[in-house]
């Protein structure tokens, strides 16, 4: 019965030295084994030369520089905080001011956010009054845009039918558009036959 031979785990096993329960098989097959002898006498010469070669010491800037070169990722976080700290003053006075002036900040800020809400109507007034005037805006330029390209009769049909009229309109114009698009590849497609022949 042929028997496996000591993989590399195994050698480092026997290497260390250390006793152990599984340790007794594999030096019995160590003891029957040529080869697996022969490899753990040049795992040993090599622990021997590895142990007598000269030991140095990185130089006292080396983990300076190799820490420069690594991205650390920083939180959001942490880089808003820091970032927040930069701007701060130093002094114990200036703190004080900053701290005095961050608060009266935040209390007109809070004040006339509160007159806001109180005053809601007035807000949904202005909205509305400024959306009408961009939509009114919008309408007007793709009249005169409906009106550029297709005439005045088109703008007066789209203005009487209403939403239905443009929605009409709009699909006519897609259909058209496909259809001239399918229309010149078929005539491409024609022309490219016609001189291949």
């Amino acid at each position: 019965m042929r028997h496996r031979h000591l993989l590399p785990q195994e050698i480092d096993l026997l290497l260390d030295g250390e006793a152990g329960f599984g340790l007794q098989p594999l030096k019995a097959h160590v003891r029957e084994c040529a080869d697996c002898r022969a490899e753990l006498e040049a795992a040993r010469e090599l622990v021997v030369e590895l142990e007598h070669l000269p030991h140095f010491a990185p130089s006292t800037v080396f983990a300076d520089r190799v820490m420069a070169q690594v991205q650390v990722f920083e939180p959001m976080h942490v880089a808003a905080r820091d970032s927040v700290r930069r701007w701060l003053p130093q002094s114990r006075p200036m703190q004080v001011l900053g701290g005095a002036m961050a608060a009266s900040t935040a209390f007109v800020l809070s004040v006339g956010a509160i007159w806001l809400l109180g005053r809601a109507d007035l807000l949904l007034f202005v909205t509305q009054t400024l959306g009408e005037r961009a939509r009114g805006a919008l309408v007007a330029g793709a009249g005169r845009l409906i009106g550029a390209a297709f005439g005045d009769a088109a703008v007066t049909a789209l203005g009487t039918g209403g939403v239905s009229g443009v929605a009409i309109a709009a699909t006519g114009l897609a259909a058209t558009v496909i259809a001239s698009a399918f229309g010149l590849r078929a005539l491409a497609a024609a022309a490219r036959r016609h001189r291949g022949s």
